[in-house]
Parts: structure tokens; sequence; C-alpha cells
């Protein structure tokens, strides 16, 4: 039993992860989750745009609501990494490696659509089609 507690208190879980996320942030449903490699990060692709973090410790998962500019990404040492600066965070700078290239252009693709805020009522124009006037 003791062997099994050290191994649950140091390996993530998944659906520990998400109810940790639901727990932070009660009003946000989430899409898809896409974890590293190594199962120490998750992103989430929440209900309205908006992207998630958590980064694992042990069996509890620090969690991160991702506000437009709250995360910066480049491209990582080979096509399954990316890297991520967190300015208001630094300490969760770094690298993170996927387990497909897939998964890290997903990431990489939800992570950049968090750099320019968006229209509240999801459309700019207010007639509810999306298009800017002409002239």
């Amino acid at each position: 039993m003791l062997n099994r507690a050290a191994r649950d208190a140091s390996e993530a879980d998944t659906g520990l992860a998400i109810l940790d996320f639901g727990r932070a942030y009660p009003e946000e449903a989430i899409r898809s989750i896409h974890m590293t490699e190594d199962e120490g990060a998750y992103f989430l692709r929440l209900h309205d745009g908006k992207a998630g973090f958590m980064q694992a410790h042990g069996a509890h998962y620090l969690c991160h609501l991702l506000g437009p500019g709250s995360v910066q990404v480049s491209p990582g040492p080979d096509d399954r990494s990316i890297r991520a600066h967190f300015p208001d965070f630094a300490y969760l700078d770094g690298i993170y490696r996927f387990r497909s290239e897939a998964d890290a252009a997903e990431v990489s693709l939800l992570l950049l659509e968090t750099l320019v805020p968006r229209d509240p009522a999801g459309l700019a124009d207010g007639d509810g089609n999306g298009e800017q006037p002409a002239g």
C-alpha cells in the first residue's frame, strides 16, 4: 500500500487533472485536453475559445486560465515540441514535448489564439454575420 501511495503521489492522472481544473474554474467547460509526453503538463481548449494550462505536482495540479498575452509560443527543438513563455509566471517557462507532431501543432494553434482578445459577442459587426461594413 505504501508503494502504491508513493506512486500515486508522484504520477499524473488526467481524470484528477480535469477535476482539479473544474474546482479551480467551475464556470469553464473543457472541450479538449492535450497532455505532454511525460504527462507533466496539460493544455486545455475551453468552451468559449479560451485556453487553460495545468502543471502536475504529484497528485495536485497548478491551474491557470490563459488570457490574451498570457503566453508566448515559439517552435521547440523538434517537431513534437513547443517553447512556451509565460510573462506573468516565468517558472512555467520551458519546452513542452508532446506525443505527436499533431498534438504540438494543435497546442501551438490553441496558444496563438490566446494572443488576440476575442470579441465578447463573438462577432465584431453586431448583425450576426461576422462581416465588416464596406467603406
